[in-house]
């Protein structure tokens, strides 16, 4: 016999052992089946591998003297350590990697691109197609996002803010008061949204936006998978959120300081826990906005020499503390305009600027 004789002897044999064995199995039960799926996939792959490999003569004639060659393969590879289970591991790893991957790109996709607040009508017209598309694309999935985060975080009749935090990360804060605004604006009616709330709404532009057979693509990003009152608690903790990210004016900075200086000059006595100082705290949102030059321009304001900001033991919050010396009676100090920023504000010349594109002119009402 030649050497491609002998294995194909040998493969001839394993295919028949293969087959009695692939009959036997097909007899069996379901569950039984499933116990054997393993063996008979790698039995296949010897199988397979014969039919691209030759052994030489020796080797060939020692596996043609087995009664069953292909079983005693399946035995030799199954007592072997190999990095088989290694190699399913990384797989795993590698496809959950991927898909993290690929979430990840798509959030920043969706946080990325800019609200497109014009309709389609209008994009058509301009060649904006694309960014209207892009924008109503993430517009709706900001809406599903709201919802997701409102059922998730909403326990014990109380919603954690949490839920708003999660979506302005993922869409950004203009996105996602602009799907609130569309979502309010079209529940109007809804005596379960607070007035305030419809109020800020009608503030934000949002074009009326049909399509071809008059419906309303706007429709399509409005929250309505959650109770309209948690929708509204959900828009306080956005709008709040917003506002503690906005930082503080100058008039803002002012109105602080003549709190303040009204609340140190109201008690008759010194109020402070040692009796030794008038004291009045600081407003929470104001150092949670300010920073170190906010509280440098609010202390430069009030009008004491004794005056120090200061935390106290045993209470919450941090406070201005003034001796009970001082001259309550004294207005606030003036504080000098920047000459940078005065310069700044001054006209600038500029180039007769260029026809600008014709905005759309209804609104969704």
């Amino acid at each position: 016999m030649t050497n491609e004789e002998r294995n194909t002897a040998l493969y001839q044999k394993m295919f028949a052992e293969q087959e009695t064995y692939r009959k036997w199995l097909l007899e069996q039960p379901p569950e039984e089946i499933l116990k054997h799926t393993y063996e008979y996939t790698v039995r296949e792959d010897v199988l397979m591998s014969l039919e691209v490999h030759n052994l030489t003569d020796a080797q060939a004639e020692a596996l043609l003297k087995s009664p069953a060659p292909l079983g005693d393969v399946f035995k030799e590879f199954e007592n072997r350590e190999t990095d088989y289970m290694d190699t399913v591991f990384d797989s795993i790893v590698c496809r959950a990697n991927t898909v993290i991957e690929a979430e990840a790109e798509n959030r920043r996709i969706l946080r990325e691109t800019p609200v497109y607040p014009y309709p389609g009508s209008y994009a058509r017209e301009h060649g904006e197609l694309e960014q209207y598309r892009a924008s109503h694309k993430a517009n709706v999935a900001c809406k599903e996002a709201i919802e997701a985060a409102i059922s998730e975080h909403y326990h014990d009749n109380r919603l954690g803010k949490e839920a708003a935090l999660e979506v302005i990360d993922a869409f950004g804060m203009d996105r996602t008061l602009y799907v609130l605004a569309n979502t309010v604006r079209h529940k109007d009616w809804d005596g379960r949204i607070s007035q305030d709330n419809k109020a800020w709404a009608r503030t934000i532009p949002v074009y009326e936006d049909t399509d071809a057979w008059g419906d309303d693509r706007n429709t399509s990003f409005v929250v309505d998978k959650s109770h309209p009152g948690l929708t509204d608690i959900f828009l306080n903790q956005v709008r709040r959120e917003q506002l503690l990210r906005t930082p503080l004016s100058h008039e803002e900075i002012k109105t602080e300081a003549a709190r303040l200086l009204s609340e140190l000059q109201k008690p008759q006595e010194p109020n402070s826990p040692n009796g030794t100082h008038f004291m009045a705290q600081i407003s929470p949102d104001f150092l949670a906005r300010g920073n170190s030059k906010d509280t440098e321009k609010l202390m430069a304001m009030l009008p004491f020499k004794s005056m120090s900001f200061s935390g106290l033991n045993d209470r919450k919050g941090h406070f201005v503390l003034i001796s009970k010396e001082e001259d309550r009676s004294q207005p606030l100090r003036k504080t000098r305009s920047s000459v940078r920023k005065n310069l700044k504000k001054a006209p600038e010349k500029t180039a007769p600027s260029t026809a600008k594109k014709k905005k759309p002119e209804r609104e969704v009402r």
